[in-house]
Formats: structure tokens, C-alpha cells, sequence
């Protein structure tokens, strides 16, 4: 198994919404977040399928006010048997958030964007 593959089933089999660490999907994106408390070491997400030119990035919402936290970011085309999708990912270092805010991913190619909240 490559370690892109591997990297795609821990993503796929995390554990449920716990303080930073979440896992969450919605529709063909997922969304990956690891932390602890509302420090956030790394977060990523994957788009089933391949395509060109797939891109990503990551913003908040807090109090109804999204901002963006990253840029654009070209996504990898991973093969895995006969599973085909596109994988991003982002080492964030320890950012903090503030209490409730919601940490999402967009795609350029898909409609999904997964958010999970980060909390105490």
C-alpha cells in the first residue's frame, strides 16, 4: 500500500467530532482535522475522483463570518486499487481558534464542504 493510500484510510476512518480531532463528509469531499482543544497541528481533505487543475482550500466561520485561511492549493491524484481521488493537506502548525468556529474545505471541482467545529 503507497503512504498516499494509507494517509486516505486514516483520513476515511478517523474517529468521531472530539475537541479538534474531527473527520467529517459531505457528499464526494471529505475533511480531516487533528488537534487537540482549539489548537490545530494539521488538517486535509480528499474529493472522490480525479479531474485537472483540482484545487483546495481551507476557511472558518465564526459568528457567520467566513474567512479564508489558506490559499488555493493544487490537490494529488492518488490511485488506490480501483479508488481514484484527489488528496490536500496542510500542516497548520498549532493554530489557534477561537471557541466555535467552524473549520471547513472547498474544492473547485465539487459541491461539498465539509466543516467541522473546533471546541473545548
Amino acid at each position: 500500500m503507497t503512504t498516499v493510500a494509507a494517509v486516505f484510510l486514516s483520513l476515511a476512518c478517523a474517529t468521531a467530532p472530539a475537541h479538534a480531532d474531527a473527520s467529517v463528509k459531505d457528499g464526494k469531499v471529505g475533511l480531516s482535522v487533528k488537534g487537540k482543544s482549539l489548537s490545530v497541528k494539521q488538517a486535509g481533505g480528499w474529493m472522490d475522483g480525479h479531474g485537472t487543475a483540482v484545487r483546495a482550500r481551507l476557511y472558518t466561520v465564526h459568528k457567520g463570518q467566513r474567512t479564508d485561511i489558506t490559499r488555493w492549493k493544487d490537490a494529488t491524484p492518488v490511485t488506490a486499487g480501483t479508488t481514484q481521488f484527489s488528496n490536500v493537506d496542510w500542516n497548520l502548525n498549532g493554530r489557534s481558534f477561537r471557541n466555535g468556529t467552524w473549520l471547513c474545505i472547498e474544492f473547485n471541482k465539487a459541491d461539498g464542504t465539509p466543516c467541522a467545529k473546533i471546541h473545548r
